[in-house]
């Protein structure tokens, strides 16, 4: 038996903020990132429009890029002293990831963060509150999926909690919100938006029901992501519509290997912290080439270069290099800037960790210790994937 789980409502397009007014609850905590969302009004207006609703609120600010389990436990504590049944969270995928976590210890205070790193381990959520979504960047997807990605900064790993109880009740997927992302931001989520979608296609647990969504958002990224690193706001609204798509197939069919790595080297190294959509986009079209010595994998890499005018996987990789050195992203981890000595002294444990990591189950090849060595050192050095 396979399940297929999204919001319960997704309102879209330009101006569907205002949807917050007809919200029916008695009081909503929100959940917010650094100042941008203040700095653009975006703050202010959702605060204003749930008052509209009759719903009393309190901030919880601050939640870093790559939310740890410190801010989880605080942002949590905060919800007992304030009891809403409402959770709003605003911003990129870190503020509504931290949420989504939040959540669970709102609702179960003795439960530990070991607890819920196991995958669909999570208790029964919406015993206390329902979950409220307003994504501002278009890449994570995080409005609509059961996922969440928080950081352990002592161990230096992201660990991707995964539970259909934290898909949200409610997303708003207002475009004009993406309308103030800087471009390296736009580049860096558009690319884990691209991987999303593939490896949602490829993954062993792709659908009928994931399929057509994973290929429609490749598509979408395909055409719209360039014009939107640009600044075209047609092309922003459109990306952020794409993101959305994809996050519902990922949701569903899971991921693969790309995010194992990106996972767990994200805050592995002391020369640089990877974002992780700069991370993805780095190791997507090696992954490619490794996946695709599995014949299966091979003929939906295939199906992925047809639905976008390509004649070969070999070209879906060129495309995608292509991508990334327009939006100056780096090809290897020794051009990002990751000193070579550490990086050495660390890929046994990086490959070991990635290996480990929820997301490689199902991805279509599961390496050996051996082969996500040789697979990251071919990352670290740009050398060719033939293995």
């Amino acid at each position: 038996m396979a399940r297929f789980t999204l919001p319960r409502d997704i309102y879209f397009g330009k101006g569907t903020l205002d949807e917050l007014k007809n919200l029916k609850g008695k009081k909503a905590i929100i959940v917010v990132g650094g100042g941008s969302m203040k700095r653009f009004g975006f703050l202010d207006k959702v605060v204003a429009n749930l008052n509209e609703a009759g719903i009393e609120t309190q901030l919880f600010e601050g939640v870093e890029p790559d939310p740890s389990v410190e801010t989880v436990m605080k942002g949590a504590a905060a919800m007992r002293d304030f009891e809403p049944d409402w959770i709003v969270a605003i911003g990129g995928g870190s503020p509504i990831d931290a949420a989504k976590a939040m959540w669970a210890f709102y609702e179960y205070p003795d439960t530990k963060f070991e607890d819920l790193i196991t995958p669909f381990a999570f208790p029964t959520l919406r015993t206390k509150a329902k979950f409220l979504a307003i994504p501002s960047t278009s890449g994570t997807a995080t409005e609509v999926t059961a996922f969440s990605v928080i950081t352990d900064y002592e161990k230096g790993i992201k660990y991707p909690l995964a539970d259909f109880n934290i898909t949200p009740d409610v997303a708003i997927v207002d475009p004009d919100l993406a309308e103030t992302m800087p471009p390296k931001l736009v580049a860096h989520t558009g690319m884990d938006a691209l991987t999303h979608a593939i490896e949602a296609y490829v993954s062993t647990l792709n659908s009928p029901f994931t399929d057509p969504l994973a290929i429609k958002a490749i598509q979408m990224v395909m055409e719209y992501l360039p014009t939107s690193y640009e600044g075209c706001t047609v092309s922003r609204e459109q990306m952020h519509y794409a993101q959305c798509l994809a996050g519902m197939a990922f949701s569903n069919a899971l991921l693969g290997i790309v995010h194992s790595m990106a996972h767990k080297t994200g805050a592995a190294f002391s020369t640089g912290h990877i974002p992780h959509g700069c991370a993805n986009a780095i190791y997507l079209p090696y992954v490619i080439k490794y996946n695709s010595k599995n014949p299966v994998a091979a003929q939906r890499y295939q199906t992925i270069a047809n639905s976008i005018g390509l004649d070969t996987v070999e070209a879906l990789c060129h495309k995608i290099d292509d991508f990334n050195k327009r939006m100056s992203i780096p090809k290897t981890l020794k051009e990002f800037g990751i000193n070579e000595a550490e990086f050495k002294e660390k890929l046994p444990e990086i490959a070991k960790n990635a290996i480990g990591d929820a997301c490689t189950g199902s991805n279509p090849r599961i390496p050996t210790q051996e082969e996500m060595e040789k697979l990251f050192t071919a990352i670290y050095y740009g050398e060719d994937v033939d293995f």
